[in-house]
């Protein structure tokens, strides 16, 4: 694989990032399917062997078992220097918050208990999961900068926000001579566009590196008609964010299948590559074998402008869906203020507008079936987003500060 640079970093990573999601303790997380710890060892070293240098993980994967996996593996397999690591840390709890745990304590905290997962002195890129309204932005932005300055990550990067919101917060930190995020991990691909309205332009022009989730849809862009997998069964939030608009996102899922049968490849291959003729570097979990080789296909794939063009006709306008969907003060009270079993009151389904290349405006579904859809798929991406605060909250997370850079820059 021929490695670029990220964005305007000097990380070097391959066309690809691998998407560690998938490895972690079944037993101790949100996800049933994940891959123990062999299996993930096995799916990382034939990345590694393949030209893959990029690893994203985070502190809420099956409970900081994702990092503890790929730390371990890495150690193992690699050096240091020649491997690009990203993980991200979640906004405080209510428990944090009541005690008067700040901002920057709470970022210091989690990026402690990240790199003894992780058995590191520094990650690479440090992302902030999701926007977290119930703290200061300064705080947020003072505390990551505080551990660029530490030693202990060397960029930062934002997940699952607005353009306005990555905006305002690089905006801040230009102002205060702080770090600046340098890449934004949005959920993009084929079957979901919206990042195209303002975020992927935004990004183009500040040289923000784009590192997309969700690359394959759950594996519906991977997966010919009638073919299922494990992941594809029980991955519930994939569900609540893909099983409403089934009818409209067959007719591109049909395409990709048609034009990897026509260029004699993957349909994984058609769809990353797709993702690449963007400028994106995306984010896809490999949990057998056969995704990393459609990675590797995909890495050498150039699509033709036409083929391109085709295979995004059939797309149409789709509402917001899982934490996206919740980006809102409202919610983010709700979600820390509320137990689990909670009734929350559903939010009214947003106007939908057809993406920016179509230059044209399309309202939302008026009629009752889909908005009751809407309401009940709301209802349940509030609920998970309250257990992962809970299970979170539940764990200690302890802060050593025997790692040497512990001492460089105490907080006040």
């Amino acid at each position: 694989m021929q490695h670029r640079a990220l964005g305007k970093t000097s990380l070097m990573v391959s066309p690809v990032c691998m998407g560690c999601m998938g490895f972690g303790d079944a037993a101790q997380g949100q996800h049933s399917w994940t891959l123990g710890e062999a299996d993930s060892r096995a799916i990382l070293l034939q990345g590694l062997e393949s030209g893959i240098n990029f690893f994203d993980t985070a502190i809420a994967y099956q409970s900081g078992t994702s990092e503890q996996y790929l730390g371990r593996a890495l150690k193992d397999f690699a050096r240091r220097e020649e491997v690009v690591v990203a993980t991200k840390f979640l906004p405080r709890t209510q428990a944090e918050i009541e005690s008067g745990v700040s901002g920057q304590e709470h970022i210091q905290k989690m990026l402690d208990k990240s790199l003894r997962n992780l058995g590191m002195d520094y990650v690479d890129l440090y992302i902030y999961h999701m926007w977290d309204y119930q703290t200061p932005l300064i705080d947020i932005m003072d505390g990551l900068n505080r551990a660029v300055k530490a030693g202990k990550v060397r960029y930062i990067g934002i997940s699952n926000c607005f353009a306005w919101q990555l905006c305002k917060a690089n905006a801040l930190a230009e102002r205060e001579g702080w770090a600046k995020f340098v890449s934004i991990q949005g959920h993009y691909n084929l079957i979901f566009r919206e990042e195209e309205r303002e975020m992927i332009p935004f990004c183009r022009e500040e040289n923000i590196a784009l590192t997309p989730y969700s690359a394959l849809a759950g594996g519906r862009l991977a997966k010919q008609p009638g073919e299922t997998s494990r992941r594809l069964e029980e991955d519930s939030y994939a569900h609540l964010k893909y099983d409403a608009t089934q009818a409209q996102d067959a007719q591109v899922i049909d395409r990709v299948h048609a034009l990897a049968q026509r260029r004699g490849t993957s349909m994984t291959a058609i769809s990353l590559a797709w993702l690449m003729a963007k400028g994106a570097v995306p984010v896809v979990g490999m949990t057998k074998p056969r995704h990393v080789e459609g990675a590797v296909e995909a890495s050498a794939l150039t699509l033709t402008e036409a083929e391109i063009a085709w295979l995004e006709e059939p797309y149409v306008p789709h509402a917001l869906v899982g934490v996206m969907a919740q980006n809102t003060a409202a919610s983010a009270q709700s979600a820390i203020s509320r137990p689990p079993t909670a009734s929350v009151p559903s939010a009214a389904s947003p106007k939908r507008y057809s993406v920016v290349a179509k230059r044209s405006r399309m309202p939302a579904s008026s009629s009752t079936a889909s908005s009751r859809a809407f309401s009940r798929r709301n209802r349940l991406i509030r609920r998970m987003v309250v257990s992962l605060f809970s299970a979170v909250s539940r764990r200690k997370i302890s802060m050593s500060c025997s790692d040497r850079m512990c001492t460089k820059k105490p907080l006040t």
